[in-house]
């Protein structure tokens, strides 16, 4: 019987560990889906900080993906508030201006 009540009080426990942040999500405005997709873009958008250094050197395929990929992680970032991910912003800031000539670049090949 002792061992019931322990087991349906962890349960009620981890209950609330996971409603807590869900609520305080959906307090600020922010969808759960929105915020998941937001934290799997903070992860695409290390990778595309690193390919945003050495743009000049990728091939046409490689930049159409790259421009796919920011485009993915912007709109993600947009539907979270800014004050959330501003340590990020510098990263931000350079995949950004990377997305931006490669654009330019392109535009004007063709």
């Amino acid at each position: 019987m002792e061992l019931m009540i322990i087991i349906y009080m962890l349960i009620f426990v981890i209950f609330i560990l996971i409603a807590l942040p869900i609520m305080q999500l959906k307090l600020s405005g922010i969808k759960v889906k929105d915020f998941w997709t937001f934290i799997e873009a903070n992860q695409m958008l290390d990778k595309l900080y690193i390919f945003s250094k050495k743009y000049e050197k990728m091939s046409p395929q490689e930049q159409i993906i790259f421009l796919m990929e920011a485009e993915k992680v912007f709109t993600a970032f947009d539907k979270i508030p800014q004050v959330i991910w501003e340590e990020e912003y510098q990263k931000y800031s350079e995949v950004l201006n990377t997305y931006k000539n490669i654009r330019v670049l392109r535009w004007a090949s063709n």
